[in-house]
């Protein structure tokens, strides 16, 4: 009898403190949370489409959805989902769809665990 393993991915993300205080900062705290609810959705969006797009084979549409990533994560400050979706456009561009098929999975875990710690702590601000 054979003895399976499942090992439990799990994703530490951190959210950076001083990219989201200079948003508050520059833009005021309620023009501050309506850009970050937006970047958010924006990000669940695509990183639904992402899936599709490697679902569907389309590699030169998904890298440039993983890219689009990139930039919105950087303006939120979720800096580990920005490094994870580079990855995902360095494995596109080396055809190297094994590379490409996990980072892309590491990427919608560590997108979903960044969707929910910037809840969290909109929900501690309120």
């Amino acid at each position: 009898m054979e003895q399976v393993t499942t090992l439990a991915q799990t994703e530490q993300v951190r959210l950076d403190p001083d990219c989201l205080g200079a948003l508050y900062r520059q833009m005021g705290d309620a023009n501050a949370e309506d850009f970050i609810c937006r970047a958010v959705e924006e990000l669940a969006v695509r990183m639904s489409h992402c899936e599709k797009l490697w679902r569907a084979g389309d590699w030169p549409r998904l890298r440039k959805s993983v890219r689009s990533l990139i930039a919105i994560a950087d303006q939120v400050g979720m800096t580990k989902l920005s490094r994870v979706a580079s990855d995902v456009t360095v494995a596109i561009d080396n055809n190297d769809a094994v590379a490409a098929a996990a980072t892309l999975t590491r990427l919608l875990r560590v997108g979903e665990r960044s969707l929910t710690a910037v809840w969290d702590l909109q929900d501690m601000t309120i």
